[in-house]
Protein backbone atom coordinates (compact mmCIF):
# COMPACT_ATOMS: atom_id res chain seq x y z
CA UNK A 1 0.00 0.00 0.00
CA UNK A 2 1.19 3.51 -0.80
CA UNK A 3 2.24 5.79 2.02
CA UNK A 4 -0.60 7.84 3.47
CA UNK A 5 -0.57 11.48 2.34
CA UNK A 6 -2.23 13.78 4.84
CA UNK A 7 -3.76 16.97 3.44
CA UNK A 8 -5.00 19.74 5.71
CA UNK A 9 -7.54 22.40 4.72
CA UNK A 10 -6.37 25.34 6.81
CA UNK A 11 -8.52 27.98 8.44
CA UNK A 12 -8.15 31.32 6.66
CA UNK A 13 -6.40 33.69 9.04
CA UNK A 14 -5.94 36.84 6.99
CA UNK A 15 -7.99 39.91 7.95
CA UNK A 16 -10.53 40.66 6.53
CA UNK A 17 -11.49 36.97 6.62
CA UNK A 18 -11.98 35.01 3.42
CA UNK A 19 -14.83 32.49 3.33
CA UNK A 20 -13.56 30.48 0.36
CA UNK A 21 -12.07 26.98 0.60
CA UNK A 22 -9.79 24.93 -1.67
CA UNK A 23 -12.22 21.97 -1.53
CA UNK A 24 -15.93 21.79 -0.78
CA UNK A 25 -17.22 19.06 1.56
CA UNK A 26 -18.46 16.86 -1.29
CA UNK A 27 -15.12 17.29 -3.07
CA UNK A 28 -13.21 16.10 0.00
CA UNK A 29 -15.33 12.96 -0.04
CA UNK A 30 -14.55 12.48 -3.74
CA UNK A 31 -10.81 12.91 -3.14
CA UNK A 32 -10.72 10.27 -0.42
CA UNK A 33 -12.64 7.87 -2.68
CA UNK A 34 -10.52 8.50 -5.79
CA UNK A 35 -7.20 8.56 -3.95
CA UNK A 36 -7.34 5.93 -1.16
CA UNK A 37 -3.90 6.92 0.16
CA UNK A 38 -5.06 10.50 0.84
CA UNK A 39 -6.51 11.51 4.19
CA UNK A 40 -7.99 14.99 4.63
CA UNK A 41 -8.31 16.95 7.84
CA UNK A 42 -10.28 20.18 7.90
CA UNK A 43 -9.16 22.76 10.44
CA UNK A 44 -12.05 24.06 12.53
CA UNK A 45 -13.35 27.42 11.33
CA UNK A 46 -16.30 29.64 12.13
CA UNK A 47 -15.90 31.84 9.06
CA UNK A 48 -15.71 29.61 5.99
CA UNK A 49 -18.76 29.34 3.73
CA UNK A 50 -19.12 25.61 4.44
CA UNK A 51 -19.75 24.65 8.06
CA UNK A 52 -17.55 22.17 9.91
CA UNK A 53 -20.59 19.89 10.17
CA UNK A 54 -20.82 19.69 6.37
CA UNK A 55 -17.31 18.18 6.28
CA UNK A 56 -18.08 15.80 9.15
CA UNK A 57 -21.12 14.56 7.22
CA UNK A 58 -18.72 13.57 4.40
CA UNK A 59 -16.52 11.54 6.80
CA UNK A 60 -13.79 14.18 6.85
CA UNK A 61 -11.95 14.72 10.12
CA UNK A 62 -12.37 18.22 11.60
CA UNK A 63 -9.78 19.36 14.12
CA UNK A 64 -8.38 22.61 15.53
CA UNK A 65 -4.88 21.23 14.83
CA UNK A 66 -3.57 20.32 11.36
CA UNK A 67 0.12 20.13 12.31
CA UNK A 68 0.06 16.39 11.65
CA UNK A 69 -0.67 16.95 7.95
CA UNK A 70 2.01 16.86 5.23
CA UNK A 71 0.37 19.30 2.79
CA UNK A 72 -1.56 22.37 3.94
CA UNK A 73 -3.91 24.07 1.49
CA UNK A 74 -5.67 27.44 1.74
CA UNK A 75 -6.65 30.46 -0.33
CA UNK A 76 -5.13 33.72 0.95
CA UNK A 77 -1.72 34.39 2.51
CA UNK A 78 -1.12 32.56 5.80
CA UNK A 79 -0.37 34.89 8.73
CA UNK A 80 3.30 34.61 9.69
CA UNK A 81 2.60 33.43 13.24
CA UNK A 82 0.42 30.59 11.89
CA UNK A 83 3.04 29.07 9.56
CA UNK A 84 4.07 25.53 10.58
CA UNK A 85 7.73 24.65 9.85
CA UNK A 86 8.78 21.90 7.44
CA UNK A 87 5.42 21.64 5.66
CA UNK A 88 4.27 21.95 2.06
CA UNK A 89 1.84 24.85 1.57
CA UNK A 90 -0.39 25.74 -1.37
CA UNK A 91 -2.03 29.18 -1.40
CA UNK A 92 -1.97 32.50 -3.26
CA UNK A 93 1.18 34.01 -1.73
CA UNK A 94 1.17 37.31 -3.70
CA UNK A 95 4.97 37.45 -3.70
CA UNK A 96 5.77 36.80 -7.38
CA UNK A 97 5.62 40.52 -8.21
CA UNK A 98 7.76 41.44 -5.19
CA UNK A 99 4.76 42.82 -3.30
CA UNK A 100 6.31 44.79 -0.41
CA UNK A 101 3.59 43.84 2.07
CA UNK A 102 4.41 40.11 1.74
CA UNK A 103 8.21 40.24 1.89
CA UNK A 104 8.24 39.22 5.56
CA UNK A 105 5.94 36.31 4.75
CA UNK A 106 8.40 34.92 2.20
CA UNK A 107 11.31 35.48 4.59
CA UNK A 108 9.54 33.45 7.26
CA UNK A 109 8.69 30.69 4.77
CA UNK A 110 12.39 30.38 3.91
CA UNK A 111 13.38 30.52 7.57
CA UNK A 112 10.92 27.77 8.51
CA UNK A 113 12.05 25.45 5.72
CA UNK A 114 8.60 25.51 4.11
CA UNK A 115 7.95 24.28 0.59
CA UNK A 116 5.71 26.95 -0.94
CA UNK A 117 3.69 26.13 -4.05
CA UNK A 118 2.01 29.27 -5.33
CA UNK A 119 -1.46 28.68 -6.81
CA UNK A 120 -0.99 31.62 -9.18
CA UNK A 121 2.05 29.92 -10.75
CA UNK A 122 0.37 26.58 -11.49
CA UNK A 123 0.50 26.61 -15.29
CA UNK A 124 0.72 24.19 -18.20
CA UNK A 125 3.56 24.18 -20.74
CA UNK A 126 1.82 26.89 -22.77
CA UNK A 127 1.65 29.17 -19.74
CA UNK A 128 -2.10 28.78 -19.18
CA UNK A 129 -3.13 28.94 -15.53
CA UNK A 130 -4.61 25.73 -14.18
CA UNK A 131 -6.54 27.21 -11.25
CA UNK A 132 -7.96 30.71 -10.82
CA UNK A 133 -10.96 32.66 -9.57
CA UNK A 134 -11.14 34.96 -12.61
CA UNK A 135 -14.51 33.75 -13.86
CA UNK A 136 -16.17 34.61 -10.57
CA UNK A 137 -14.44 37.98 -10.42
CA UNK A 138 -16.07 38.68 -13.78
CA UNK A 139 -19.50 37.34 -12.80
CA UNK A 140 -19.63 39.36 -9.59
CA UNK A 141 -17.90 42.44 -11.03
CA UNK A 142 -20.42 42.79 -13.86
CA UNK A 143 -23.28 42.15 -11.43
CA UNK A 144 -21.96 44.89 -9.17
CA UNK A 145 -21.71 47.23 -12.15
CA UNK A 146 -25.40 46.72 -12.88
CA UNK A 147 -26.25 47.00 -9.17
CA UNK A 148 -24.34 50.29 -9.04
CA UNK A 149 -26.26 51.70 -12.01
CA UNK A 150 -29.57 50.68 -10.45
CA UNK A 151 -28.58 52.34 -7.18
CA UNK A 152 -27.24 55.54 -8.75
CA UNK A 153 -30.32 56.15 -10.91
CA UNK A 154 -32.87 54.43 -8.68
CA UNK A 155 -33.75 52.31 -11.72
CA UNK A 156 -34.12 48.92 -10.01
CA UNK A 157 -33.11 47.21 -6.78
CA UNK A 158 -30.96 44.08 -6.58
CA UNK A 159 -29.70 42.11 -3.62
CA UNK A 160 -25.99 42.51 -3.05
CA UNK A 161 -24.02 39.66 -4.60
CA UNK A 162 -22.83 38.47 -1.18
CA UNK A 163 -26.45 38.18 -0.09
CA UNK A 164 -27.07 35.56 -2.81
CA UNK A 165 -26.70 31.92 -1.75
CA UNK A 166 -24.79 30.92 -4.88
CA UNK A 167 -24.34 31.84 -8.53
CA UNK A 168 -27.74 30.42 -9.51
CA UNK A 169 -29.41 32.66 -6.94
CA UNK A 170 -27.49 35.62 -8.35
CA UNK A 171 -28.61 34.86 -11.90
CA UNK A 172 -32.23 34.69 -10.75
CA UNK A 173 -31.76 38.14 -9.21
CA UNK A 174 -30.67 39.49 -12.60
CA UNK A 175 -34.26 39.11 -13.84
CA UNK A 176 -35.01 42.30 -11.92
CA UNK A 177 -32.64 44.36 -14.09
CA UNK A 178 -34.60 46.93 -16.10
CA UNK A 179 -32.27 49.14 -18.11
CA UNK A 180 -33.02 52.00 -20.50
CA UNK A 181 -31.39 51.84 -23.97
CA UNK A 182 -27.88 52.49 -22.68
CA UNK A 183 -24.49 51.19 -23.79
CA UNK A 184 -22.05 49.10 -21.75
CA UNK A 185 -18.37 48.49 -22.48
CA UNK A 186 -16.68 45.28 -21.30
CA UNK A 187 -12.90 45.03 -21.69
CA UNK A 188 -11.10 41.71 -21.54
CA UNK A 189 -11.54 38.33 -23.21
CA UNK A 190 -10.03 35.99 -20.62
CA UNK A 191 -11.63 34.28 -17.63
CA UNK A 192 -12.76 37.61 -16.19
CA UNK A 193 -14.29 38.72 -19.49
CA UNK A 194 -16.11 35.42 -19.98
CA UNK A 195 -17.51 35.61 -16.45
CA UNK A 196 -18.74 39.16 -17.01
CA UNK A 197 -20.39 38.07 -20.27
CA UNK A 198 -22.30 35.39 -18.35
CA UNK A 199 -23.80 38.08 -16.15
CA UNK A 200 -24.68 40.43 -19.01
CA UNK A 201 -26.20 37.60 -21.03
CA UNK A 202 -28.19 36.39 -18.01
CA UNK A 203 -29.52 39.94 -17.62
CA UNK A 204 -30.81 39.78 -21.21
CA UNK A 205 -28.47 42.48 -22.54
CA UNK A 206 -27.65 42.11 -26.24
CA UNK A 207 -24.07 41.97 -27.46
CA UNK A 208 -23.07 44.08 -30.48
CA UNK A 209 -19.81 44.56 -32.38
CA UNK A 210 -17.55 47.63 -32.00
CA UNK A 211 -18.57 49.44 -35.22
CA UNK A 212 -22.27 49.08 -34.33
CA UNK A 213 -21.60 50.22 -30.78
CA UNK A 214 -19.84 53.36 -31.97
CA UNK A 215 -22.20 54.34 -34.76
CA UNK A 216 -25.71 53.07 -34.04
CA UNK A 217 -28.47 54.11 -31.67
CA UNK A 218 -30.42 51.25 -30.09
CA UNK A 219 -33.87 50.97 -28.56
CA UNK A 220 -32.60 48.47 -25.97
CA UNK A 221 -29.54 48.15 -23.70
CA UNK A 222 -26.48 46.69 -25.46
CA UNK A 223 -22.90 45.83 -24.63
CA UNK A 224 -19.68 45.47 -26.56
CA UNK A 225 -16.73 43.29 -25.58
CA UNK A 226 -13.44 44.92 -26.53
CA UNK A 227 -10.09 43.22 -26.96
CA UNK A 228 -6.82 45.17 -26.97
CA UNK A 229 -6.85 45.48 -30.75
CA UNK A 230 -10.20 47.29 -30.65
CA UNK A 231 -8.76 50.37 -28.96
CA UNK A 232 -4.99 50.39 -29.52
CA UNK A 233 -3.01 51.41 -32.59
CA UNK A 234 0.71 51.26 -33.37
CA UNK A 235 2.47 54.61 -32.94
CA UNK A 236 4.61 53.85 -35.98
CA UNK A 237 1.65 52.82 -38.11
CA UNK A 238 0.71 49.42 -39.46
CA UNK A 239 -1.60 46.72 -38.15
CA UNK A 240 -2.15 45.81 -34.52
CA UNK A 241 0.05 42.88 -33.53
CA UNK A 242 -1.20 41.03 -30.47
CA UNK A 243 2.14 39.41 -29.62
CA UNK A 244 4.01 42.69 -30.00
CA UNK A 245 1.43 44.48 -27.85
CA UNK A 246 1.92 41.97 -25.04
CA UNK A 247 5.71 42.20 -25.30
CA UNK A 248 6.10 45.93 -26.02
CA UNK A 249 2.86 47.77 -25.16
CA UNK A 250 4.76 51.06 -25.09
CA UNK A 251 4.76 50.89 -28.92
CA UNK A 252 1.01 51.51 -28.89
CA UNK A 253 -1.40 54.32 -28.10
CA UNK A 254 -5.04 54.23 -27.04
CA UNK A 255 -8.00 55.48 -29.05
CA UNK A 256 -10.48 54.44 -26.37
CA UNK A 257 -11.75 58.03 -26.15
CA UNK A 258 -14.21 57.37 -28.97
CA UNK A 259 -15.99 54.77 -26.85
CA UNK A 260 -16.25 57.10 -23.84
CA UNK A 261 -18.44 59.46 -25.90
CA UNK A 262 -21.17 56.86 -26.45
CA UNK A 263 -21.00 54.52 -23.41
CA UNK A 264 -22.75 54.83 -20.05
CA UNK A 265 -21.14 51.99 -18.07
CA UNK A 266 -17.59 50.62 -18.17
CA UNK A 267 -16.79 47.12 -16.91
CA UNK A 268 -12.98 46.90 -16.86
CA UNK A 269 -11.81 43.29 -16.96
CA UNK A 270 -8.67 43.45 -19.12
CA UNK A 271 -5.17 42.89 -17.75
CA UNK A 272 -3.17 46.13 -17.87
CA UNK A 273 0.60 46.39 -18.25
CA UNK A 274 2.01 49.55 -16.61
CA UNK A 275 3.97 50.16 -19.84
CA UNK A 276 0.73 50.27 -21.83
CA UNK A 277 -1.24 53.48 -22.37
CA UNK A 278 -4.15 54.27 -20.08
CA UNK A 279 -7.62 53.74 -21.50
CA UNK A 280 -8.27 57.46 -21.12
CA UNK A 281 -6.93 60.40 -19.13
CA UNK A 282 -8.32 62.47 -16.30
CA UNK A 283 -8.40 65.45 -18.68
CA UNK A 284 -10.59 63.48 -21.10
CA UNK A 285 -12.92 62.67 -18.20
CA UNK A 286 -13.51 66.41 -17.66
CA UNK A 287 -14.76 66.93 -21.23
CA UNK A 288 -18.54 67.48 -21.59
CA UNK A 289 -18.73 64.61 -24.10
CA UNK A 290 -17.28 62.05 -21.66
CA UNK A 291 -20.44 60.04 -21.01
CA UNK A 292 -19.44 57.18 -18.69
CA UNK A 293 -20.88 57.64 -15.21
CA UNK A 294 -20.49 54.15 -13.73
CA UNK A 295 -17.14 52.32 -13.65
CA UNK A 296 -16.87 48.77 -12.33
CA UNK A 297 -13.11 48.19 -12.24
CA UNK A 298 -12.96 44.42 -11.90
CA UNK A 299 -9.17 44.41 -12.26
CA UNK A 300 -8.85 47.06 -9.51
CA UNK A 301 -5.54 48.48 -10.74
CA UNK A 302 -4.94 51.42 -8.41
CA UNK A 303 -3.80 54.43 -10.46
CA UNK A 304 -3.69 52.07 -13.41
CA UNK A 305 -5.52 52.08 -16.73
CA UNK A 306 -8.49 54.05 -15.37
CA UNK A 307 -7.83 57.40 -13.61
CA UNK A 308 -10.92 57.11 -11.40
CA UNK A 309 -9.64 53.99 -9.62
CA UNK A 310 -7.90 55.85 -6.80
CA UNK A 311 -8.30 53.11 -4.19
CA UNK A 312 -9.88 49.71 -3.69
CA UNK A 313 -13.36 49.51 -2.25
CA UNK A 314 -14.66 46.69 -0.04
CA UNK A 315 -17.61 44.32 0.07
CA UNK A 316 -18.99 46.25 3.04
CA UNK A 317 -18.25 49.66 1.50
CA UNK A 318 -18.41 48.97 -2.24
CA UNK A 319 -18.70 52.42 -3.86
CA UNK A 320 -17.11 55.84 -4.00
CA UNK A 321 -17.46 58.78 -6.35
CA UNK A 322 -14.62 60.29 -8.36
CA UNK A 323 -14.60 63.98 -9.27
CA UNK A 324 -12.53 64.44 -12.46
CA UNK A 325 -12.43 68.21 -11.98
CA UNK A 326 -10.48 67.92 -8.72
CA UNK A 327 -9.00 64.40 -9.15
CA UNK A 328 -10.48 63.56 -5.75
CA UNK A 329 -12.45 60.73 -4.17
CA UNK A 330 -15.87 61.81 -2.90
CA UNK A 331 -18.75 60.21 -1.02
CA UNK A 332 -20.68 57.75 -3.17
CA UNK A 333 -23.68 59.00 -5.14
CA UNK A 334 -23.05 62.56 -3.99
CA UNK A 335 -23.13 64.49 -7.30
CA UNK A 336 -24.43 63.85 -10.81
CA UNK A 337 -21.18 65.19 -12.28
CA UNK A 338 -19.13 62.55 -10.50
CA UNK A 339 -18.25 59.09 -11.78
CA UNK A 340 -19.39 56.32 -9.44
CA UNK A 341 -16.70 53.66 -8.96
CA UNK A 342 -16.95 50.04 -7.82
CA UNK A 343 -13.43 48.66 -7.26
CA UNK A 344 -13.78 45.74 -4.84
CA UNK A 345 -10.48 43.85 -4.87
CA UNK A 346 -11.79 40.45 -3.69
CA UNK A 347 -14.91 39.99 -5.82
CA UNK A 348 -15.03 36.14 -5.80
CA UNK A 349 -15.47 36.32 -2.01
CA UNK A 350 -19.01 37.54 -2.61
CA UNK A 351 -19.97 34.11 -4.00
CA UNK A 352 -17.68 31.90 -1.90
CA UNK A 353 -19.62 28.64 -2.27
CA UNK A 354 -19.80 28.70 -6.07
CA UNK A 355 -16.27 30.10 -6.49
CA UNK A 356 -14.86 27.41 -4.18
CA UNK A 357 -16.69 24.66 -6.05
CA UNK A 358 -15.16 25.62 -9.41
CA UNK A 359 -11.70 26.21 -7.91
CA UNK A 360 -11.75 22.85 -6.12
CA UNK A 361 -12.89 21.10 -9.29
CA UNK A 362 -9.84 22.40 -11.16
CA UNK A 363 -7.54 21.49 -8.26
CA UNK A 364 -8.84 17.90 -8.22
CA UNK A 365 -8.73 17.36 -11.96
CA UNK A 366 -5.63 19.35 -12.93
CA UNK A 367 -3.34 19.68 -9.92
CA UNK A 368 -3.90 17.08 -7.21
CA UNK A 369 -2.82 14.05 -9.30
CA UNK A 370 0.47 15.84 -10.04
CA UNK A 371 0.93 16.89 -6.43
CA UNK A 372 0.55 13.42 -4.94
CA UNK A 373 1.69 11.36 -7.94
CA UNK A 374 3.81 11.73 -11.07
CA UNK A 375 4.38 15.23 -12.42
CA UNK A 376 5.79 14.49 -15.87
CA UNK A 377 5.65 18.09 -17.08
CA UNK A 378 7.04 19.65 -13.88
CA UNK A 379 3.92 21.70 -13.23
CA UNK A 380 4.42 21.55 -9.46
CA UNK A 381 8.16 22.22 -9.68
CA UNK A 382 7.62 25.32 -11.83
CA UNK A 383 5.07 26.65 -9.33
CA UNK A 384 7.28 26.05 -6.28
CA UNK A 385 8.73 29.34 -5.02
CA UNK A 386 10.65 28.05 -1.99
CA UNK A 387 11.97 24.65 -0.98
CA UNK A 388 14.49 23.48 1.61
CA UNK A 389 15.05 27.02 2.87
CA UNK A 390 15.94 28.53 -0.51
CA UNK A 391 14.33 30.09 -3.54
CA UNK A 392 13.91 27.63 -6.41
CA UNK A 393 15.44 28.07 -9.87
CA UNK A 394 12.41 29.76 -11.47
CA UNK A 395 12.16 32.28 -8.64
CA UNK A 396 15.80 33.28 -8.14
CA UNK A 397 14.78 36.73 -9.40
CA UNK A 398 13.14 37.28 -6.00
CA UNK A 399 16.51 37.20 -4.22
CA UNK A 400 16.93 40.99 -4.10
CA UNK A 401 13.33 41.24 -2.85
CA UNK A 402 14.10 38.74 -0.08
CA UNK A 403 17.37 40.52 0.73
CA UNK A 404 15.57 43.84 1.05
CA UNK A 405 17.50 45.56 -1.74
Amino acid sequence: MKDIIRIGIIREGKIPPDKRVPFTPIQTEEIQQRFPNVQITCQKSEIRCFKDEEYVQRQVAVSPDVSGCDILMGIKEVPIDQLIPDKTYLFFSHTMKKQPYNRKLLLEILKKNIRLINDEALKDRQGNRLVAFGRYAGIVGAYNGLWTYGKRYNAFHLKRAHECFDVNDLKLELRKVKLPPLKIILTGAGRVGRGAMETLDSAGIRKVNPPEFLSRAFSEPVYVQLSSGDYHSRKAGGSFNREEFHQQPENYESFFEGYTKVADILLAGAFWNPKAPRLFTREQMTHPDFRIRVVADITCDIDGSIPSTKRASTILDPLYDYDPATDAVKDPLSNDRHVTVMAIDNLPCELPRSASEEFGRDLIDRVLPLLIGRDKEDVIRRATIADKGALTFHFKYLQDYVSGK
